[in-house]
């Protein structure tokens, strides 16, 4: 299941690795991919799209509804 989110806060590579890895923790066969000048998260997953958004907001970054 596709979870689409509108992170701010992501300015570099360090940030998008942050999201990545913290995604990827809760879900080891998630597929992440982040557009920063989008500000936007695909994250290709089965957990429930609260459970990742959790991850996200967890690292420090603010995720639009």
């Amino acid at each position: 299941m596709n979870h689409l989110f509108t992170v701010q806060g992501m300015t570099c590579g360090h940030c998008e690795k942050a999201v990545t890895k913290a995604l990827i923790s809760i879900d080891p066969q998630a597929k992440v991919i982040i557009d920063r000048t989008q500000d936007a998260v695909t994250v290709d997953s089965e957990q429930p799209r609260e459970t990742l958004r959790q991850a996200i907001t967890d690292e420090g970054y603010k995720v639009q509804a």
